[in-house]
């Protein structure tokens, strides 16, 4: 446009050349030429516009939004029209609450209250991206600040209004990706609404009030110590059946050695003990008859 403008000035420079003395009037047939180079370049360059890969372009004409979208690569338009380059690539939207993770500064943690009155802190990340069909009524109806004006603010909303369904400690642990899921389907209905679709939605991290999460720890530890004594418990009881099942191991041999030795046997191990310490060539043996069945032995060393 710009070297359109600068054609039509110097074809009116030329016009005035024309009409002025020598010398300047040589010089009109050289300028208007140049102004039609001007106006024709110019005319070519607002002609063409190159659309980048990942975006879509939207024209606008005298302040009309035009539903036809530029694709990307480079495209014929009039001359005329004011094109605005749109982002149609999956884009993220974090509100967290430690220092400079989201896309505000400071702590933009999502605060909702729980079935329960506690108060949950949400850390959030939200992927969408533009439908490029729809990317001419969304500069229309909302602007090129679609994040600030649809993302931020609906979504903080709807987990706000999906979280008192839920108690603390459930959005916590058990129902954490029901939550998700709720609030998923959510966002995106409002969302496809706009001209937006929600590609995922991140809850990142849930904190509990500080008495809820250490009644949770106390709650944690005592279950590990009960579980710890049935151990220790378990344990004992099984090293005393061990005790007994050896005991009465014992007790059994006992009895069925006492029941199978007679005096005949003793007598009989008797005489082997006698012949084997009668051969022995370091050994006296003195065998002395005593008033019981088993006879005195007596070493004759010394």
């Amino acid at each position: 446009m710009a070297l359109i403008i600068l054609g039509i000035f110097a074809f009116i420079t030329s016009i005035a050349l024309i009409r002025a003395k020598e010398p300047f009037s040589r010089f009109a047939g050289t300028v208007r030429f140049v102004a039609f180079g001007l106006i024709i370049l110019g005319i070519l360059t607002t002609c063409v516009k190159q659309i980048d890969a990942g975006y879509c372009g939207v024209q606008t004409l005298f302040g009309k939004v035009q539903n036809q979208i530029l694709n990307s690569g480079l495209n014929i338009i009039n001359p005329l029209v004011d094109v605005k380059d749109i982002d149609i690539r999956t884009q993220n939207y974090t509100m967290s609450g430690v220092h400079d993770e989201g896309e505000k500064v400071g702590d933009d943690a999502i605060r909702v209250l729980s079935a329960d009155g506690l108060e949950v802190t949400i850390d959030l990340s939200v992927l969408y991206r533009v439908i490029p069909t729809e990317s001419p009524r969304l500069v229309r109806e909302t602007g090129l600040d679609y994040r600030d004006k649809i993302v931020r603010p609906i979504t903080r909303t709807r987990i706000r209004d999906n979280a008192v369904y839920y108690d603390a400690v459930s959005l916590y642990s058990t129902k954490r990706d029901e939550f998700q899921s709720r609030i998923f389907k959510a966002i995106e209905a409002d969302f496809n609404k706009r001209g937006l679709l929600l590609e995922n939605l991140l809850v990142r991290n849930i904190t509990l009030p500080a008495s809820v999460k250490a009644a949770i720890e106390q709650k944690i530890n005592a279950e590990q110590e009960a579980q710890k004594m049935q151990f220790v418990l378990q344990k004992e009881k099984q090293e005393a059946e061990r005790k007994r099942v050896e005991a009465q191991g014992i007790s059994d041999y006992q009895r069925i050695i006492s029941e199978s030795l007679s005096d005949k046997q003793l007598q009989y191990e008797q005489i082997k003990a006698i012949k084997e310490l009668a051969g022995s060539s370091n050994s006296k043996i003195i065998v002395m008859p005593s008033k019981g069945s088993v006879p005195l032995i007596l070493d004759g060393k010394n």
